[in-house]
């Protein structure tokens, strides 16, 4: 009785199969496809003209015309610019692109976008952060504000810029650590790189030393000293007097070097003004 029912079953099956596959106008179905296959084809095609002829056009402006004009842009913003709006042409021709694939296949574009509104509206509020960190990454680039070698400090980290990017900027510590800021949470940028940076060096002394002395042995030594070695810029100069928060009484010489040298050249005068006070017999506190 089973082996009957599922006979019966299996004949109106294929007798509706037929039915459905008789009833197709497979002529009408295979033009259509084709005609579909030839649009997507002859879209994807202009496009690509379009992208070629596109690019062509921006290179020449940026790589000729803006510099062959006298207008007072650096070359890495204009190449800034340029990748930008390469860029943006790119992702323009490519909305475009799946738009009119979409369409042609028979998707309600507009429908479907207004019926995930809220859907949208979910991917927006996540989105948001990513929005804030090119948006940001792309005015730092532009204003050239930190550079790759540059040492900078960014809230409380400090370090040397490694990678500056569109989302993210990495710094490496001194210690070798290397962090990871995004780009939004940059908003003062202290860069230690674009002028000359003071060294300044305290040298401590008793409230009974024989100052004169010591004034006559720190200019000596400020005398003979190779400022190229050092990277130098302004020759160190006694600035004065300083009392500590201890209460020890500092000599303070300032001096000015190349950016990233002020820590070789403070360690070395410190160095040297504390062996020629020594040994001049004269004691130091400790």
């Amino acid at each position: 009785m089973k082996g009957i029912i599922i006979l019966q079953l299996s004949l109106n099956i294929n007798s509706l199969l037929k039915n459905l596959f008789q009833r197709v106008d497979w002529e009408k179905f295979l033009q259509n496809i084709a005609g579909t296959v030839f649009q997507l084809v002859l879209l994807t095609i202009v496009l690509l003209l379009i992208n070629w002829i596109g690019k062509k056009i921006i290179r020449h402006i940026f790589k000729t015309g803006l510099r062959n004009t006298k207008a007072s842009i650096s070359p890495k913003k204009l190449d800034t610019i340029y990748t930008i709006v390469l860029n943006i042409f790119k992702y323009v021709l490519l909305f475009f692109w799946i738009y009119a694939i979409l369409s042609a296949i028979g998707i309600p574009v507009g429908t479907l976008i207004a019926g995930a509104g809220i859907f949208s509206l979910a991917i927006g509020l996540g989105a948001q952060g990513f929005v804030s960190d090119m948006v940001n990454g792309f005015f730092i680039l532009l204003e050239q504000q930190i550079s790759v070698g540059d040492t900078i400090k960014i809230n409380n980290i400090e370090g040397r810029v490694t990678y500056v990017g569109i989302r993210t900027t990495q710094i490496q510590s001194v210690d070798g650590t290397l962090n990871y800021i995004p780009n939004r949470s940059i908003t003062v940028v202290s860069n230690k790189s674009r002028n000359n940076m003071q060294a300044l060096v305290e040298i401590p002394i008793s409230s009974t030393a024989p100052f004169d002395e010591i004034t006559k042995i720190i200019e000596d030594i400020n005398r003979n000293l190779d400022l190229t070695e050092l990277q130098i810029t302004k020759a160190p100069a006694i600035l004065g007097f300083s009392n500590q928060n201890d209460g020890t009484l500092t000599i303070q010489v300032a001096t000015y070097t190349k950016p990233g040298a002020q820590f070789k050249a403070k360690n070395v005068l410190l160095e040297k003004y504390l062996t020629a006070i020594q040994n001049a017999q004269i004691n130091l506190p400790k």
